[in-house]
């Protein structure tokens, strides 16, 4: 193995300091801005029906149809697909630092606009709010190969899976967040504007304030994001990039001494790369990385179709097993504020829990251990629940079911959900990193895309219990392609990507790397 350039072996020894946890808040913000965007709009779904597509004299309220409630749910899913795809290779090609920020500022704007999508028309508000929760996801989308290969490259060896997993878990609070904020807006207007259930006033039972109320819940996603955009456009380019891509380990050295407490001094200003230069499309990539990439594409494939449907059609089975009561026997806002408590309390007690339980474990009994026993759990629970589904909605079982349900969720946070964001940060070469992430997320969202898609049809095709078995089956697959996903617990990313090997040519060296003097100052 050749010696690897100390300013990346400092980065890798470095004590964990204060800017570490600068850079999780920072980068996880995104993704508290992300959750709460991508899984608002599931609080809000029912409410756009009643609004948008009464009929009068209908014994129910108004709900969207199916085809406009499967793109509303999933149009920011292809948007993110898209800026996955687009932001992980401009990461790549211009730097990470560089298009970090743009990222942030599509998702304010669009934010925003999706709250202002105007006329009174169903199809106008329907067209203007897909359009933009498209490129709502554009922005977002770009949020995931940057936060995870931002953090991966600032982050040392031994804690690194922790401090990735830690800007991923903010995710977690971006849920919470949601529902809370649904709560607090739907219960507010309920107080200002009282109505009676559908069955008793079927017009009255919708106030028109109950317009604003969507809007409010859709457009607040902006303000985390605004907050930290000053902060993100402070932040340094990553060393790893600047030394091994742009190939100038003095100012890498230079950028991280300013902010991790690390003194550097690079006397070779630029670094020869031999041989170790292949792209994404070569025969050495695919020797080296193609099942890597074909692990961590096909699990966050998987992962997400079970995630995604799971989390977006919570309100489905909440009324599907009586937990939340039939829409006629309930004002607008009253449905809003049932969904938002129910949906916050499995956050509560499963999905926030889970993400932390990962970042405590994970850099102890490694991520393939944490993504095997997430899938494994998540199919049993799935079949669980699928097999004996008639018992469980029967009242006395109900609490029961959504135990069950929790746990679901509680294992896919401490597991793949969590794991499968990390480890494609890991394991490809520098110049190549962000763009594999990028991929292997946009496998994910193809797969968010087919659970907010496919089984919305599904669902109403062949019923709640037999689309939970095929969830079950889809986990287990899952837990298989696992195998094929090598473990980068307390090894660096030179030594996972290969940049640190001396044989065949392939390795990175300095042409000059004498005279360095580097220690690592505590804080």
């Amino acid at each position: 193995m050749a010696k690897e350039m100390e300013v990346l072996n400092a980065l890798d020894v470095a004590k964990t300091q204060l800017y570490h946890f600068t850079a999780i808040v920072i980068a996880g913000m995104g993704f508290f801005t992300d959750a709460y965007d991508l899984f608002c709009i599931s609080l809000v779904t029912k409410l756009l029906g009643r609004l948008y597509y009464y009929k009068e004299g209908s014994p129910d309220p108004g709900s969207l149809p199916s085809n406009v409630s499967a793109a509303v749910n999933g149009v920011a899913f292809c948007g993110t697909l898209t800026g996955q795809l687009f932001f992980g290779w401009l990461g790549d090609k211009m730097g990470r630092k560089r298009v970090y920020g743009l990222t942030l500022m599509v998702m304010v704007i669009c934010s925003i606009a999706s709250g202002l999508s105007f006329g009174k028309d169903a199809k106008a508000v329907m067209a203007t709010l897909c359009f933009f929760r498209f490129w709502l996801g554009f922005g977002i989308g770009g949020d995931y190969p940057l936060s995870a290969t931002i953090m991966s490259e600032y982050a040392n060896k031994k804690t690194r899976g922790a401090f990735i997993a830690a800007v991923f878990a903010m995710q977690g609070f971006g849920i919470l967040a949601g529902g809370m904020v649904a709560i607090l807006i739907s219960a507010a207007f309920k107080a200002k504007y009282p109505s009676l259930p559908y069955k008793y006033d079927p017009i009255g039972s919708t106030s028109p304030q109950a317009d604003y109320v969507w809007r409010i819940i859709v457009m607040f996603g902006a303000i985390p994001a605004l907050l930290t955009y000053y902060w993100r456009m402070k932040m340094p380019e990553t060393a790893r990039y600047t030394a091994l891509v742009a190939k100038n380990a003095k100012q890498a050295a230079a950028d991280m001494s300013k902010v991790l407490h690390v003194e550097l001094e690079a006397e070779q200003e630029k670094t020869e790369v031999k041989g170790n230069d292949f792209g994404l499309f070569s025969k050495q990539f695919l020797r080296r990385h193609g099942l890597h990439l074909l692990g961590t594409t096909a699990t966050w494939f998987l992962l997400d179709i079970a995630f995604y449907s799971q989390n977006l059609f919570q309100k489905d089975i909440f009324t599907a097993i009586g937990w939340i009561p039939k829409a006629k026997e309930m004002s607008a806002l009253d449905e809003v504020f049932r969904i938002a408590r129910a949906q916050t309390l499995i956050a509560l007690c499963s999905t926030v829990p889970g993400y932390w339980f990962t970042v405590a474990f994970i850099d102890r009994i490694g991520r393939f251990a944490i993504q095997l026993m997430g899938f494994f759990f998540m199919t049993v629970f799935m079949f669980a629940l699928a097999i004996p589904y008639h018992h469980w909605t029967l009242k006395a079982n109900r609490i029961g079911f959504v135990v069950m349900y929790s746990l679901t969720f509680f294992f896919a946070n401490f597991g793949p959900n969590a794991t499968t964001f990390v480890v494609p940060a890991e394991i490809f070469p520098a110049r190549l990193r962000s763009t594999c992430h990028g991929i292997s997320a946009a496998a994910g969202k193809a797969g968010a895309m087919v659970g907010a898609f496919g089984f919305q049809y599904a669902e109403k095709a062949i019923g709640v219990r037999n689309t939970l078995i095929i969830l079950g089956v889809v986990n287990f697959l899952g837990m298989v392609f696992t195998f094929l996903v090598p473990e980068s617990k307390g090894r660096s990313l030179e030594e996972m990507s290969g940049e640190a090997e001396e044989e065949n040519g392939d390795a990175i060296e300095l042409s000059q790397h004498t005279g360095h003097d580097i220690r690592t100052a505590p804080v």
